[in-house]
């Protein structure tokens, strides 16, 4: 075998393969990697968007957060002055409700006056007959002892 032969038929076979890799295995590769490339790229916009709209949705909900506390502050508050002013209207409506208890039990211990005091006054004006009774020793005529009991009940 010839050194020069050798030389020739590897020379051959490298430009044979670097032709046959540059014409059909350098593109696939080159479109892969550029592919590759674009996807890397797309992901990092992807990211870079995905940042910017976390930002965005941060600031978003820290907006909505403090309205919803707003909102919930002033719920607040209407709601302790309604039920303050339920509460006052109660106290209102039990002052009322108490004043009419306390005037119909007036009304009620002065009728209890007025029965007693009708009540004492015949036991007074037959106390008083029994006494003329013993006093006289006789019995007083039915229609004397009416007329006696009337004019003492009047004075009483």
């Amino acid at each position: 075998m010839n050194l020069n032969a050798t030389l020739f038929f590897q020379t051959v076979v490298l430009v044979v393969a670097g032709w046959v890799t540059m014409q059909f295995i350098w593109p696939m590769l080159r479109d892969t990697l550029d592919a590759r490339r674009q996807k890397i790229a797309d992901g990092l916009a992807a990211a870079e968007q995905g940042t910017k709209s976390l930002g965005e949705a941060q600031r978003r909900i820290a907006q909505l957060d403090a309205e919803a506390r707003a909102r919930a502050q002033a719920l607040i508050a209407d709601t302790e002055k309604r039920a303050h002013r339920i509460i006052e209207d109660a106290k209102a409506q039990a002052k009322v409700e108490g004043d009419r208890l306390i005037q119909a039990a007036r009304a009620e211990a002065e009728q209890q006056v007025v029965r007693a005091k009708t009540v004492l006054r015949d036991q007074v004006a037959a106390l008083a007959v029994a006494g003329a009774e013993q006093i006289l020793k006789r019995e007083v005529d039915a229609k004397v002892h009416v007329e006696l009991l009337d004019q003492l009940k009047a004075r009483l």
